[in-house]
């Protein structure tokens, strides 16, 4: 069951802040040495990763469910999500002595379910249903409608937006000032919408950039159609962003508050991932790296402007690091893949090692199998490069080898099942 739906304003933002304000953690608003060199701005990074769900979406939770009368407490509440809002939803259940029941689709990570599971000890049950976020959102929608339960949308609710939109009142105060652009991830967009809900009416000299997985770019499709679409398909890697469908509400707010929106390879967000991870100590999730990876790709900033970035989860399954390794490589150019036809004879392989790589050109995946009644086999060999600059000349080296070599091109649907 959903409650009444209107448009959030700056002063639901501010009623949010206050409510809010006994209940979650104040996050760390810091100075990026590398973001700012890389940029010639100054840039911060505001650390949502630092709430005790380690991401931003607790505000939203808890503003809708803390504001429930009695008889919707009593009713108990559903929602679903990636992960990130199940915890948020999972803490304020614990806080406020609710029942709830939590959908989330088969690709949230193990770690983010045992997560769910502890903020939520005793009073949420959690439910996979689905393979994407949009399967389990009907799942949840479905529960409220047969049981009476009080739907708590992870973003396309005006509570839900304007307890999100908070984090743009503590970044001022925090800074001092309103910073000159501000960058925010974006799933279904509710941080967006918050943030841009105050900051029309407050500071409307800021410059507010939504950053959106390639792979998912669910708003960046609604506005350019004038409404949600549904996409057809989408890459559920960035899984805490990975929505099908912008909600109603977010794209209302966004399509009226002059937002500039920019996509980010999945790659890409590998890259900073790992840059957060070794140059900042910061262990981010896909969906937490989205902002920053945004500033360093395609967002143009100018030297000395004031720029925020938030990282916005830090629920990352370290079981994924050899895929984000991977995506990263791939990223940065240092990584290929080749079919190699190689003569079924003594010293080919030494041969190609000797003739084709490069000094610093390691083998990184090589995948034979030898037929006895062939003269020859294909190999599927993948090589890592020390530098992108490399590459040029394995091609070259590859064109005048005696063996058939063919590269796979990173958009082909072998290049996908490998990466």
């Amino acid at each position: 069951m959903t409650r009444t739906q209107t448009l959030p304003t700056a002063l639901d933002v501010e009623a949010a802040f206050v409510r809010l304000r006994s209940v979650i953690r104040e996050t760390p608003l810091i100075p990026s040495a590398r973001l700012s060199a890389a940029t010639g701005a100054n840039v911060w990074v505001k650390r949502e990763d630092l709430q005790p769900v380690r991401s931003y979406k607790v505000r939203g939770a808890y503003n809708l469910i803390a504001q429930l009368d009695e008889e919707e407490r009593a009713r108990g509440v559903v929602t679903a999500s990636a992960g990130n809002h199940a915890q948020g939803f999972a803490f304020a259940c614990a806080q406020l002595g609710l029942r709830g029941r939590i959908y989330v689709p088969s690709t949230t990570p193990r770690q983010k379910r045992d997560r769910i599971a502890s903020l939520g000890a005793g009073h949420v049950d959690l439910i996979v249903d689905g393979e994407t976020y949009d399967d389990a959102a009907g799942a949840a929608r479905d529960d409220g409608e047969r049981t009476g339960a009080v739907l708590v949308p992870a973003f396309d609710h005006a509570d839900t937006i304007a307890g999100q939109g908070t984090t743009a009142i503590e970044i001022v105060e925090q800074l001092g000032r309103a910073p000159d652009v501000l960058v925010v991830p974006v799933g279904g967009a509710g941080m967006l919408a918050g943030c841009t809900t105050w900051l029309r009416s407050r500071h409307p000299g800021t410059r507010i950039v939504g950053a959106e997985p390639s792979g998912a770019a669910c708003l960046a499709a609604a506005v350019e159609a004038g409404e949600p679409v549904t996409l057809p398909t989408i890459d559920t890697f960035v899984d805490g962003a990975a929505v099908r469908r912008a909600g109603d509400l977010t794209h209302a707010v966004v399509a009226r508050g002059d937002v500039d929106l920019v996509t980010v390879d999945e790659g890409r967000v590998c890259t900073e991932m790992l840059d957060l991870y070794q140059v900042d100590g910061i262990i981010a999730e896909p969906a937490g790296a989205l902002a920053s990876a945004a500033l360093l790709q395609t967002i143009d900033v100018q030297p000395g402007q004031d720029v925020v970035v938030i990282l916005s989860g830090g629920n990352n399954d370290v079981s994924r690091y050899a895929e984000i390794v991977e995506r990263s490589l791939v990223d940065l150019g240092r990584k290929h893949y080749f079919l190699v036809t190689f003569p079924q004879e003594p010293g080919a392989l030494r041969r190609f090692v000797e003739d084709v790589l490069g000094p610093d050109d390691d083998i990184a995946l090589f995948e034979y199998v030898k037929r006895s009644n062939r003269e020859s086999g294909p190999a599927l060999v993948g090589i890592e490069l020390a530098h992108r600059e490399d590459l040029d000349g394995l091609l070259l080296r590859m064109e005048d080898s005696p063996m058939t070599i063919e590269r796979i091109p990173a958009d082909s649907p072998f290049y996908r099942f490998l990466v």
